[in-house]
């Protein structure tokens, strides 16, 4: 288990705009994993799943093919 302190759900909605951006950027190259995002952001992946599931809700990003062997899928920009 990971040792981290858990931010409110409201500082971390707070965040999103300036994170999306961020994301944006990590997925300009090649799609990547939740955990990947996470791994280079330095922010947990609960965080940026609530991140990237916004993105995806409102037309952002897209799913690409299977899931990995944890089972989180790669995201892309939507073209």
């Amino acid at each position: 288990m990971e040792n981290q302190i858990t931010r409110d759900l409201a500082e971390v909605m707070r965040d999103e705009m300036a994170i999306k951006d961020k994301i944006v950027d990590q997925l300009r190259e090649v799609p990547r994993t939740i955990s990947e995002i996470a791994d280079s952001l330095g922010y947990p992946k609960h965080e940026v799943v609530f991140w990237v599931m916004a993105m995806w809700r409102y037309g952002t990003l897209e799913e690409t093919g299977s899931p990995d062997d944890e089972g989180y899928y790669q995201y892309q920009l939507k073209e």
